[in-house]
């Protein structure tokens, strides 16, 4: 498969909980799915990637459109990892918001590569993170 059969949409409005079973992979405490359905839905701006009709990756941000803006997700199935969907991915989302002074992101260590190829520079940076927050509220 190559990169151009990827589609790439920029409204997440026909997102299923179903369409999010493959994600989180590997995840410490991964997010329930309808709150992962919420971050996608209600984020500032995403872009979903489909191989035909099955989602393969999104990425999402927040942003005050001004100076800063944050990108908490940036997630590709295995199965399609390390053909430039991810790439794509934040290349879009980051458009999606325009110019801006500050793009901020946490990853883990075995992904810091791929976001230095792709301009980010590691900083110091803190993150409190409530692994329980993430669970479904029931």
């Amino acid at each position: 498969m190559s990169v151009e059969a990827i589609t790439y949409v920029d409204d997440p409005a026909d997102l299923t909980l179903a369409d999010l079973a493959s994600f989180f992979e590997g995840w410490r405490g991964a997010p329930a799915p309808e709150r992962c359905l919420a971050s996608i839905t209600q984020a500032d701006a995403c872009v979903l990637a489909f191989d035909g009709d099955r989602l393969v990756g999104f990425a999402t941000a927040l942003t005050d459109r001004a100076l800063f803006a944050f990108i908490p997700l940036v997630e590709v199935v295995s199965s399609h990892r390390g053909r430039g969907i991810g790439s794509e991915l934040v290349r879009r989302v980051t458009v999606a918001f325009g110019p801006i002074y500050g793009t901020y992101l946490c990853c883990d260590e075995n992904t810091v590569g791929f976001y230095e190829r792709l301009g980010f520079d590691r900083v110091v940076g803190m993150v409190r993170r409530d692994l329980s927050a993430a669970a479904s509220r029931a």
